[in-house]
């Protein structure tokens, strides 16, 4: 599994999440920093990565397009931090690893998760 780490999360994602095993780039790392989201989504699908994003407009991309890939998860909190809120991702991961290579959008706060398939309909 492999993430993309969206330009409105820290770059430090990538260093967190490799120490914990988990493949991350970051999009500065692959493509313009002023990148529009649709340009995002398809490097994502094209190289089979999963969306990390704080980002509302990714959910929806996929409900717009109907798309079935990427999966994204969206970070709904305040504290984006990687040192505050890296084990609610690696929970998310853990626990849905074969939804999110099948396609999924996924919500996470600090009190639950919301998991929808995909297409978005």
């Amino acid at each position: 599994m492999k993430l993309l780490i969206d330009m409105n999360l820290s770059p430090e994602w990538v260093d967190v999440l490799a120490s914990k095993g988990v493949d991350a780039v970051h999009w500065s790392k692959i493509g313009s920093p002023t990148a529009p989201d649709k340009e995002i989504m398809e490097w994502a699908k094209s190289n089979s990565h999963i969306v990390l994003t704080h980002d509302l407009d990714f959910g929806a991309i996929l409900a717009a397009t109907e798309a079935e890939a990427p999966s994204v998860i969206q970070l709904r909190f305040q504290d984006i931090a990687p040192d505050r809120s890296l084990q609610l991702v690696l929970d998310v991961i853990a626990r849905f690893q074969n939804e999110l290579e099948a396609g999924v959008l996924i919500s996470v706060d600090e009190s639950r998760t919301r998991i929808r398939l995909l297409p978005l309909r």
